[in-house]
């Protein structure tokens, strides 16, 4: 198996999404192994990224709309159904099921969850912010969803979040996904994927003499 790929991610990032729907089976077919790294974007933001906040609170309107076309034609190439969630508003609260995704990854089932919160909330359209929302999620996978959102409160899922979080801060990470090919080669963002594969190819080339 090749060298594996660091997946940094947060459940509520639409483009976090289109991302992993395309990274897992690329990682399948140059059978690279995936390591999850569930993180809190709104913690990167708040640290080395605070342009988001201002772009949110005074957008620029032909760039906004061309964002909602970008999302949109990349949705559609996926295959996939991308809505805002007018509901529960967006961003959506990412403390709760972020917990929740280290928890089930503990019981070695944290893509299947990931997999269908994702399509819960953009496709779906509900808020992952709410345990009944995450409920029936976990127990999808065989789990007690009332033991595992227990534990999703603990002081260890707590600190194992922030420790992600932080370690990307530390490795150059700025969002979600972000992405590591061996360690080291960073790369940032679902339209990065092609890149992510290029490098896949050269790990996977022997190099010169």
């Amino acid at each position: 198996m090749l060298a594996p790929i660091e997946l940094f991610f947060d459940l509520t990032s639409p483009w976090t999404w289109l991302a992993v729907h395309n990274l897992v089976p690329m990682a399948r077919r140059y059978d690279a192994g995936i390591v999850w790294r569930p993180i809190l974007v709104g913690g990167l933001f708040n640290t080395v990224n605070p342009s988001v906040y201002a772009a949110r609170e005074n957008p620029i309107p032909v760039k906004a709309r061309y964002m909602d076309k970008d999302l949109a034609d990349w949705a559609r190439l996926a295959g996939l159904e991308i809505h805002f969630p007018p509901a529960c508003g967006h961003p959506v609260n990412a403390v709760l099921p972020m917990r929740v995704a280290l928890a089930m990854q503990a019981r070695g089932k944290l893509e299947p969850f990931a997999f269908a919160a994702f399509d819960a909330l953009w496709a779906r359209e509900r808020d992952l912010a709410d345990a009944a929302v995450l409920a029936p999620l976990i127990a999808a996978q065989g789990e007690d969803s009332q033991v595992v959102l227990a534990e999703a409160q603990s002081d260890a899922i707590k600190a194992q979040l922030r420790t992600n979080t932080d370690e990307l801060i530390a490795r150059g990470g700025f969002g979600s996904p972000t992405m590591f090919v061996n360690g080291e080669d960073m790369y940032f963002g679902n339209d990065r994927l092609p890149l992510v594969e290029a490098a896949l190819i050269r790990k996977r080339s022997p190099q010169p003499a």
